[in-house]
């Protein structure tokens, strides 16, 4: 089998009724929710105008959802997870800096991060996890920009994957991206290390 180019392609590799994802409390998240969930995520936010290479600003905190909302996002736009810590002004500039095109909440979150979407006019979603649900099942609502994603469907190799902010200690933060095909080949690298 030819080695992973995508995070699409990196989940395919996973057994249909293995775990991906487990929490405390919570059923698992077998590959096949996953991916069942990633191919709904990817159809909610091309409807709501977001394809590939757009900008999507995540701030969840740690857990099941956090990680199936970075890969269900990421297989069809560019993920740009931030620190739930910030303070408004941060999220500003980050939000800004990235020229994000929706933000994703969780659903209720009075985060600072929502005013500072709203006073940059950035539309916000909110994922939405039911009580039954499996570690890291979601939904997303919300309008986000709305329009007809330019770039629909599954990202390509060369495609932006995972954006992060270098630390700033020295000068103005730098964005750093990381593509489809560099993520999946350290992934797969790694985890053949690793057995």
């Amino acid at each position: 089998m030819a080695e992973p180019q995508t995070l699409w392609e990196l989940l395919g590799t996973g057994d249909p009724s293995s775990v991906a994802l487990s929490a405390p409390d919570r059923s698992d998240l077998t590959y096949d929710g996953l991916r069942h969930g990633v191919r709904n995520t990817l159809a909610a936010l091309n409807d709501r105008g977001i394809g590939r290479d757009d900008r999507v600003a995540i701030v969840l905190p740690n857990g099941p959802e956090m990680a199936s909302a970075f890969v269900s996002i990421g297989a069809g736009a560019t993920t740009a997870p931030l620190n739930p810590a910030y303070r408004r002004p941060e999220f500003e500039f980050y939000l800004e800096d990235l020229g994000a095109k929706t933000l994703v909440l969780a659903e209720g979150s009075d985060n600072p991060a929502r005013d500072a979407a709203i006073a940059l006019d950035i539309p916000i979603l909110e994922l939405r996890c039911g009580a039954n649900d499996g570690a890291g099942s979601f939904t997303l609502s919300g309008d986000g920009p709305g329009g007809d994603a330019s770039n629909r469907g599954w990202a390509d190799p060369d495609d932006i994957a995972l954006i992060l902010h270098t630390s700033g200690t020295t000068s103005r933060p730098k964005i750093v991206p990381l593509a489809h095909k560099t993520s999946a080949r350290r992934r797969a690298t790694s985890g053949a290390r690793s057995r």
